[in-house]
């Protein structure tokens, strides 16, 4: 490593490569100068080299090897020999170790100071690699999650609170402070959620243990903490930061608040609920500082957006988005109004909650405890002079026909309706009271929506589907060779956190109504509305939507099955029977095959 340690100048290093001209170099100086960043980063900045560039040519100057982060199987045990602040102070991360000496990834390895600290701190001969700092600064995030610190304040607070109860007033007054126990633990907990890519916490105390659950993709990951009283002490600081009556244990309540974690403005939903063991909290965290998607990021395939997008231009009517809780509906709204949100036009919400706040739109939180309810905000909204109105769901009878009237009488009318499918939904409007008139008059189209798990990039890898998956497939009527090579899965690694999944997108299925359809409605004939439904011209079934994706490699078949389409005729996948290895035929659950006599 003799070379790693000579003092070199990474401006005349590219100078001297013919990298930059002087002229390039000078610049950068003079602008590094002025920002205080270093010359690597000046560089980059101003254009007149590529990061990869850079650091092949110190790879290869320097003789050590230049790591992808992004595909490399991590030991978490050799990375967290190195401290989190050290790792970050000095942007470094243990790769691998080899016959006592450890490969070591530095974002700059020619800062000597920092090569010589990780030598003391490490204790162990060190090699240096060089890696991208962005990768090295997400890989950071992922690895050294706060576990164990959330463990150990759990422990500083329950010591605290000693062995008598607590007295709320005095923990109330201390916890103001940011040095406070309750204050750190929870910071603590934030900044992991947030680094884990979480979209809600759920506090839950048992009987002996409290529990946190972090939803991650979609899936809850636990992680249980002994110290059973801290419960109290997270329930009523938090009640404090969300403006809730702190006495009141026996009801339900809901609040919010906002954080800044690492820079973020994250808006915080809170909600109570009393248990056996103590009261619960649900916390919803909203990402202010990304904005709202706008709907060329919902994954929405591009003939079904150019008919959403002209939809919802029209002048009147309604469109429904329709799914289960968390599959986006709400994301894919909020979307159409951005896109609709003009000076020359009145918006109105009626929501529960409002979960974003847009500039220039009137939103109304619906609080059914003083009887602002949806039907009460939509008569309202209708004397409020609105272009357009979007209500939050429609729960009942009162909603509905108020939203549908409005939609025949001038204005366009944007909601959700918790159905399975875009089929059902119109049947759905009829089923909880409105005149088959009503719908057939006013509804515009209807979008059905789930959100899939997407395969990680770093572990991806080639998947044969099993016996009883070929035949589930069979209802999808693919191609040989689509059945023999065209699925992965994840096989699980750092970034995914081991489940094979990264992050998610929408998997949608667009009903528009046309004449046959309407008449149909008004006769309140289902088996009719369904037969010309799936005989329109962009009608699609959302289990086919995610058998692409399936397809692409995006996703797996495990998520397809999840949103296959379950009406009469189809195989569930739990559903299909096994293959016979020796004969490839299906084979029923009494060992005899299936098909003969």
């Amino acid at each position: 490593m003799a070379e790693a340690k000579k003092k070199i100048r990474i401006g005349d290093l590219l100078f001297q490569n013919d990298v930059i001209t002087e002229q390039q170099l000078t610049t950068a100086l003079s602008e590094q100068e002025d920002t205080g960043k270093k010359l690597g980063h000046t560089l980059i900045d101003l254009g007149y080299v590529e990061e990869d560039n850079l650091l092949n040519i110190l790879s290869r100057q320097l003789d050590v090897p230049f790591v992808q982060l992004r595909h490399f199987q991590f030991n978490n045990d050799l990375v967290k020999k190195l401290p989190e602040a050290l790792a970050r102070r000095f942007r470094s991360i243990v790769l691998s170790e080899k016959r006592g000496e450890l490969l070591v990834g530095m974002a700059d390895p020619l800062d000597i100071f920092a090569y010589d600290e990780l030598v003391r701190v490490l204790k162990q001969p060190v090699k240096q690699a060089v890696v991208r700092e962005s990768e090295l600064l997400n890989t950071l995030d992922l690895i050294y999650r706060r576990t164990a610190e959330i463990a150990s304040l759990a422990e500083d607070l329950d010591d605290e609170l000693g062995n008598d109860a607590f007295d709320l007033a005095g923990l109330s007054a201390e916890s103001e402070s940011a040095e406070a126990p309750v204050v750190k633990l929870l910071q603590t907990l934030f900044e992991d959620a947030i680094q884990a890519r979480s979209s809600d916490i759920h506090i839950e105390p048992d009987e002996a243990v409290v529990r946190i659950r972090q939803r991650i993709d979609g899936v809850l990951q636990e992680q249980v903490m002994k110290e059973k009283r801290v419960n109290s002490a997270l329930v009523l600081r938090l009640k404090l930061m969300a403006g809730l009556n702190i006495s009141e244990k026996r009801i339900p309540q809901d609040g919010r608040f906002n954080v800044r974690v690492k820079g973020r403005s994250i808006d915080v939903r809170v909600s109570t609920m009393p248990g056996q063991f103590g009261e619960s909290v649900v916390m919803r965290l909203l990402d202010q500082s990304q904005g709202i998607l706008n709907l060329d990021n919902t994954g929405m395939p591009p003939a079904l957006l150019e008919n959403f997008r002209r939809l919802i231009k029209k002048p009147h009517g309604m469109i429904l988005v329709t799914g289960p809780t968390g599959s986006g509906k709400t994301t894919t709204l909020y979307g159409a109004l951005t896109e609709l949100n003009r000076p020359e036009v009145k918006i109105i919400t009626a929501e529960d909650p409002v979960e974003y706040r847009l500039p220039r739109i009137t939103q109304v939180q619906v609080n059914p405890k003083i009887g602002l309810e949806f039907a009460n905000v939509l008569r309202s909204a209708l004397r409020q002079d609105p272009d357009i109105i979007l209500i939050g769901e429609m729960r009942d009878h009162e909603t509905a026909e108020i939203g549908l009237r409005a939609a025949m009488t001038g204005h366009l009318v944007l909601s959700t309706l918790h159905t399975n499918d875009s089929i059902s939904s119109a049947m759905r409007l009829i089923d909880m009271g409105v005149e088959p008139f009503l719908v057939a008059s006013s509804l515009l189209g209807v979008v059905a929506q789930r959100l899939v798990r997407k395969v990680c990039g770093t572990c991806r890898e080639p998947y044969q589907p099993t016996g009883q998956e070929k035949v589930w497939l069979s209802q999808f009527d693919l191609a040989p060779l689509d059945l023999e090579g065209g699925f992965v899965q994840g096989r699980g690694c750092y970034q995914c956190g081991n489940s094979g999944y990264f992050g998610r997108l929408g998997v949608y299925e667009m009903l528009e109504m046309n004449e046959n359809m309407l008449d149909a409605l008004r006769r309140k004939d289902l088996s009719g509305f369904t037969r010309e439904a799936r005989k329109s011209r962009l009608y699609r079934p959302l289990g086919l939507c995610a058998m692409d994706f399936a397809l692409q490699g995006i996703t797996t078949l495990e998520e397809v099955a999840k949103v296959a389409a379950t009406s009469e005729g189809d195989i569930s996948l739990e559903e299909a029977p096994l293959l016979s290895p020796a004969r490839d035929t299906p084979v029923q659950a009494d060992g005899q095959s299936g098909g003969g006599t």
